[in-house]
């Protein structure tokens, strides 16, 4: 990937943002949600990506672009290239990353102010299909959260939102602990156990730098919850599923989530309607 700029603390304006789930490198989708935004939340253009971004940035811009996107920040997921992200990261320690006109990876940890707020992002997460994945081509160690991840993230300070791909542990969103009660996907003790360690690493800076709103993906398990001290958790979905996308305003710290047949309806009739009508999101989390 190529360095196209570098940004210790990026700081930008935007009262308004987009937030979106796992991506998994599905172009088709990002296309879909490309031809909605703009419908949907007309003016905003910076999206918040929560990992397993895996994108190739030459494919995606033109899309980005088109729909007024002008900046894309990533918190890097458990799924992405690690043997081209490490490099790039080091080579750059603590800052920002621009990988493409639009797109930015985010070290690990990062800080940003967006709308006068302080911004956390802590990248990473244990990933529990690594039984079925190729050591050194489609997964590497990089992808955990270390304990220097953890002491960085904390030494920084109050934040008033945390962008994460793993959960916390004790989550107070119920879809994700019923998944991670249940185990859907019968995976084995060693996984379990990686990711519980993950979570509790996630749990640590959430609860020493106290944000109002964390918001992950990862588990695909779209929901919503909130702690005996007034936290908010929001689990994001994954690329075509419900959850995967939600409008996050600075002002008042409220998140709506367009259902999935408003992405899908925005996406199909934005040419009916013009540029400048925007379809209301329902929900606030």
């Amino acid at each position: 990937m190529r360095v196209f700029e570098t940004d210790a603390l990026p700081h930008l304006a935007d009262k308004r943002v987009a937030v979106c789930g796992d991506w998994h490198g599905n172009v088709n989708w990002l296309r879909t949600l490309t031809a909605a935004i703009p419908a949907l939340a007309p003016g905003v253009t910076t999206i918040l990506q929560l990992g397993d971004w895996w994108m190739d940035p030459a494919a995606t811009d033109q899309l980005l672009r088109d729909a007024g996107i002008r900046r894309v920040y990533v918190t890097l997921g458990n799924h992405e290239p690690w043997n081209t992200v490490t490099p790039l990261l080091d080579a750059h320690p603590g800052a920002a990353v621009r990988v493409s006109e639009v797109t930015w990876l985010l070290p690990r940890p990062a800080r940003l102010e967006i709308g006068g707020r302080k911004v956390l992002s802590l990248g990473g997460a244990a990933s529990v299909d690594r039984r079925w994945r190729v050591a050194g081509r489609e997964w590497w160690p990089d992808e955990a959260i270390t304990d220097d991840h953890v002491t960085a993230a904390v030494d920084g300070g109050a934040a008033d939102v945390m962008l994460t791909r793993e959960s916390p542990a004790r989550t107070p969103v119920r879809s994700v602990r019923e998944a991670l009660r249940t185990n859907p996907m019968g995976l084995p003790c060693e996984a379990l156990i990686e990711s519980a360690a993950s979570r509790v690493r996630v749990s640590q800076v959430w609860d020493a730098v106290r944000p109002v709103l964390l918001m992950h993906g990862h588990l695909h398990s779209p929901g919503g919850g909130r702690t005996d001290d007034g936290r908010r958790v929001a689990s994001f979905g994954c690329d075509g599923q419900q959850g995967s996308l939600a409008f996050l305003d600075l002002n008042t710290m409220t998140l709506q989530s367009p259902s999935l047949r408003q992405i899908r309806e925005a996406a199909k009739g934005k040419e009916q309607r013009g540029p400048d009508s925007e379809i209301r999101p329902r929900g606030a989390v």
